[in-house]
């Protein structure tokens, strides 16, 4: 690896995440970011695989001696935000932004792999992946389904996330969790509606999901290990839409975040439960609505400690 090619190709790989900025595709859509990634690992000598969850690509580079397969991740989608910046290469496409970094994972993905191809002197293979929809939709699930690792069959896998906070040039790796489980739930509370000048004669789902709101800030507050990280965040509720009518239904929705399986676990049962307790409380009947996002993201400790030892390198 020369840093004089580093230093010839920076505007290039400068160039490449602008045009792919300007360019954002939504989940399982990154056709035209997937062509640019898989002409550029061509044009290096790598063997490309594409078609794994319709938009993926890997590259694939043998070094020049025996050894495992090591793979590098990065993520390709946009997400469906209005972009308001006015530089050059602000979005083209409205409703859809880079705002997560997802087009300077992948530029930095093609400019490893340019670098490591102008000079394999390594052992084993590197299998370069660049995975879909990443945010919410579980591509990197469907191309795993799809057979990935039975056609590159990775020993390690690395991978990174942009972080604005830290200063340029850091890097910040630690062992074991280092990012939460996401969860979403929706609760509906059934009550019967009723004239409000009238309350008696219904069943009030309002208040109760006052209640609710206020019950589920202590599953984390008092039946949770103030060890282990956990949040959970109501951050949407749907009732009526007259003044003088109390609804037939109130819907209470909101985010689960944890980086403890078990915490994870204990949650669900946890908001379920308050849920009902609540509903029972006010004579009503609650239906509840979990759903399981992507689990915490845990590094493994000998390879972060690896990747500690690389980045104090650099």
């Amino acid at each position: 690896m020369s840093d004089s090619f580093i230093d010839r190709h920076q505007d290039n790989w400068t160039a490449l995440r602008r045009d792919l900025h300007a360019h954002p595709e939504l989940a399982f859509a990154e056709t035209r970011t997937s062509d640019r990634v898989a002409e550029r690992l061509a044009l290096a000598g790598l063997e490309v695989r594409r078609g794994l969850a319709g938009t993926g690509v890997v590259g694939l580079l043998q070094g020049r001696r025996p050894g495992p397969m090591i793979g590098l991740r990065a993520d390709m989608d946009a997400l469906p935000l209005h972009e308001a910046n006015d530089f050059a290469h602000r979005s083209t496409h409205a409703g859809r932004m880079h705002a997560c970094g997802h087009d300077g994972h992948t530029a930095m993905l093609v400019a490893a792999a340019e670098t490591l191809a102008d000079a394999p002197d390594f052992a084993g293979a590197v299998a370069f992946i660049f995975q879909p929809a990443e945010e919410g939709d579980g591509g990197a699930r469907q191309m795993m389904d799809e057979g990935l690792f039975a056609e590159f069959p990775c020993e390690e896998v690395y991978a990174l996330h942009n972080w604005p906070g830290l200063a340029a040039g850091s890097f910040a790796v630690h062992r074991g969790p280092v990012m939460a489980s996401a969860d979403q739930f929706d609760i509906v509370l059934h009550g019967h509606g009723a004239h409000a000048a009238m309350p008696h004669q219904g069943l009030d789902p309002v208040t109760a999901a006052a209640a609710l709101i206020q019950t589920l800030q202590t599953v984390v507050s008092r039946r949770t290990d103030p060890l282990k990280a956990a949040v959970v965040s109501v951050t949407r509720m749907q009732a009526g839409e007259a003044y003088n009518i109390i609804p037939e239904s109130v819907t209470v929705g909101g985010t689960v975040r944890a980086l403890d399986n078990g915490v994870r676990d204990a949650l669900q049962l946890q908001i379920s439960e308050a849920a009902s307790g609540i509903a029972a409380a006010h004579g009503l009947r609650a239906t509840v609505e979990y759903r399981r996002g992507y689990p915490a993201t845990v590094n493994h400790p000998t390879q972060a400690d690896f990747a500690r030892a690389i980045a104090e390198e650099v």
